[in-house]
């Protein structure tokens, strides 16, 4: 393939769509598994990717160069292949950066809760750190030295004033699951959850009715794949596209 996306699995996602209202080429969904992904960055089938879960941190190795964003980020969505040379970016970053941005919610001073600290939360928390985030918690199922565990969350930092979902909890089959309880949250003024499928989220959807913004993952989709495709063909795109490109694939996919 020249242009696609690589991850696994792919069956819900909507870059496709996106990437072939942008621009003049075919973008195929080639999803792998881990033996599959090892002998496909070896070959370089490819003029320009993108990356998805499970695969963004998997990538490095394989590149040639990256680009300071995805150095200083540790995970990479988009990859460009030159005569054989992988150079590695992050459009994760920009994606989220004009949703923060779009919907006026404010990370300054405030206390962040980031759900989540797979390759996906990566590109949110260097977002947050930019913003200059009083105090950034990070919350996982699996305990490390950076994040803590939902049990300490709720006995801890219930005085958080903006949730981050960045963990595929409430994605499409199990839309019925959310990562937290919002009612918990009595300081919280805004959710942002990266999940896109379905179009609100459980999660969204409490923010709403809790009086919060509540914001899901298109826009940062639809934004991303904007940046990605300005670097595939190093051109430049007005933002307006993006939204422009969101209210179609509302209609017409979701």
């Amino acid at each position: 393939m020249d242009y696609g996306l690589i991850g696994q699995p792919l069956g819900h996602s909507l870059s496709k769509p996106i990437h072939e209202s942008l621009a003049d080429y075919t973008y195929d969904l080639h999803p792998l598994t881990k033996e599959e992904f090892v002998s496909f960055m070896e070959e370089k089938p490819f003029q320009a990717i993108n990356v998805t879960i499970p695969y963004k941190r998997d990538v490095i190795p394989y590149l040639d160069s990256m680009d300071d964003n995805a150095k200083a980020i540790g995970a990479v969505n988009t990859i460009v292949n030159t005569d054989g040379k992988l150079r590695g970016y992050n459009t994760d970053f920009s994606g989220f950066d004009y949703m923060v941005n779009r919907h006026g919610v404010e990370l300054k001073d405030k206390k962040v809760v980031v759900l989540g600290n797979g390759g996906a939360a990566q590109a949110i928390k260097a977002v947050v750190r930019r913003h200059q985030a009083k105090e950034m918690i990070v919350v996982d199922v699996v305990k490390d030295g950076e994040s803590i565990s939902y049990d300490e969350l709720f006995s801890s930092h219930t005085d958080a004033q903006v949730i981050i979902n960045t963990s595929p909890i409430g994605m499409y089959p199990k839309v019925d699951a959310s990562p937290v309880d919002l009612a918990q949250f009595p300081d919280c003024q805004a959710v942002m959850d990266v999940v896109y499928n379905p179009l609100t989220t459980k999660l969204v959807a409490q923010a709403a009715e809790l009086g919060m913004i509540g914001v899901t993952g298109l826009e940062m989709l639809v934004a991303q794949a904007k940046y990605a495709v300005e670097i595939f063909l190093n051109t430049e795109i007005d933002d307006d596209r993006i939204q422009e490109i969101y209210e179609e694939i509302k209609k017409e996919f979701l």
